[in-house]
């Protein structure tokens, strides 16, 4: 017994001294480390394990509170009058108006801006804007731009809940973001997906080229015109269009970045109109064909194959057969960064616009000029204003200039060169005027184009 005794009490101060040690070693705020033995072969997948905490958890709450009230829902009504139907003439139905389409806006400034598709307002009679809160205002329009799809409305209101914007050249691929919206019959609705890419082009043909942040946030028919926005609750894109052979969402959805929407707005509130300044060259991206026919090492950047005379990039020293790899600090891996940038600045911006030539870099400063070109896909002619000299050498007071043939069909030959006059009978002086009643024009229209020829004789082509 005595003996067992004296084993216990040895065994308790050895346990004592044991846990003593440990606290004197490991100390109280330290945590247990495990080395693993190095193995002489390498016999494991290869995994970092970063300490950064990805948002699989992301609260979307104070981003979607503090944004649906800047969502609005807009209509376009038409007005009519006399009766559109043998019905109506029957019922005595003398006019009216009709609802032509809907869509949802976004609220800018306190002082009732907003901004929606121009498809959702083209050919309006009358658009009505309602807001989250079921107030209902008619909206003046106050411009549009046509090629970026972006139409700027102004309601008579005060302290109206807005987004502000957000800095689309910092979004991310994987960034979380909310889709908001205000269709027809469901008031605000939130959809949250991630960006899946930038500078996204969905032209399938050759025209101007587009520049759309991609996300797979749900955006339905009636969502056109809403708002995307970072988590901050920050506008970061103007929801524009699905790709979907059904009609509905399938994954696929695009919106045009926050910095040419707000570039487009500020331009129609300073100048009455969008200011496109251009670089002043044709190019398109790199290829693995194009790379081997113009034997070129890089494998991403916009190729330069014709440099615009008179233009900045002329001016700047940008030669044929370079390649821009990066404007400002926006890397350029396609020709829709390119154009996504540009599209954000306006005509004596001055950018920096590194190149690749013979294998070198160069940092060249380019002076952005003024847009003197504008392409008429429909009929399938490119454009430009014509100089006093190449006016008195046709004889015309007025006119521009076709400077390309789109389609290969026509006779590039016969009609470059030659003094657009009047388009649909109205008289064209510059390129804007020519945008104007391209713009106005109803799609079922025939377009009716006068021109002198490069014999001095006035023609008429009819396009139907």
């Amino acid at each position: 017994m005595k003996n067992f005794t004296s084993l216990l009490i040895a065994s308790i101060l050895g346990g004592i001294l044991t846990l003593g040690s440990y606290k004197l070693f490991i100390g109280p705020d330290s945590q247990p480390q495990f080395i693993q033995e190095e193995s002489s072969s390498q016999d494991f997948i290869p995994a970092n394990y970063s300490s950064r905490i990805y948002g699989t958890n992301a609260d979307f709450t104070e981003a979607a509170e503090n944004t649906v009230n800047g969502v609005v829902h807009v209509k376009n009504v038409a007005v009519y009058q006399g009766p559109r139907s043998i019905w109506d003439l029957y019922r005595g139905n003398e006019g009216g108006r009709a609802l032509q389409g809907a869509g949802s806006g976004v609220i800018i400034s306190p002082d009732g801006y907003i901004v929606t598709n121009n498809h959702v307002i083209k050919g309006a009679s009358e658009v009505e804007v309602t807001l989250n809160n079921n107030q209902t205002y008619t909206a003046e329009i106050i411009g549009v731009a046509e090629s970026t799809d972006i139409a700027l409305l102004k309601i008579d209101a005060e302290d109206l809940d807005y987004i502000p914007f957000g800095d689309s050249n910092n979004v991310r691929l994987g960034e979380w973001v909310l889709a908001v919206g205000n269709p027809f019959n469901l008031k605000s609705t939130v959809t949250a997906g991630i960006i899946s890419a930038t500078a996204r082009d969905l032209n399938t043909y050759d025209a101007t080229p587009q520049s759309f942040i991609q996300t797979d946030a749900a955006i339905n028919p009636g969502n056109s015109g809403g708002a995307l926005v970072n988590i901050k609750g920050e506008l970061v894109g103007i929801n524009t269009a699905i790709t979907s052979q059904t009609g509905s969402y399938i994954g696929y959805a695009f919106a045009v970045p926050s910095n040419i929407t707000r570039k487009i707005v500020e331009d129609i509130m300073e100048y009455g109109d969008v200011q496109k300044g251009i670089l002043g060259i044709r190019g398109g991206s790199i290829t693995p064909t194009a790379a081997e026919e113009f034997g070129l090492d890089a494998t991403q950047g916009v190729y330069v194959a014709e440099v615009t005379s008179g233009s900045g990039a002329e001016k700047a020293g940008i030669k044929e057969g370079d390649v821009i790899r990066q404007i400002d600090n926006i890397t350029i891996n396609k020709f829709s960064d390119l154009t996504g940038y540009i599209n954000s600045k306006r005509p004596d911006d001055e950018v920096r616009v590194t190149v690749l030539r013979k294998g070198k870099k160069r940092n060249l400063n380019v002076r952005l000029t003024k847009n003197e070109i504008y392409r008429v896909d429909s009929i399938g002619l490119e454009v430009t204003n014509a100089t006093q000299e190449e006016l008195d050498a046709y004889n015309t007071p007025n006119g521009v200039k076709i400077s390309r043939t789109l389609m290969s069909n026509l006779p590039s030959e016969e009609l470059v060169g030659t003094i657009i006059t009047a388009i649909n009978n109205q008289k064209v002086n510059n390129i804007e005027d020519v945008e104007r009643i391209m713009n106005n024009r109803k799609a079922s229209e025939s377009i009716v184009v006068s021109f002198i020829d490069r014999n001095g004789e006035k023609q008429r082509v009819v396009w139907r």
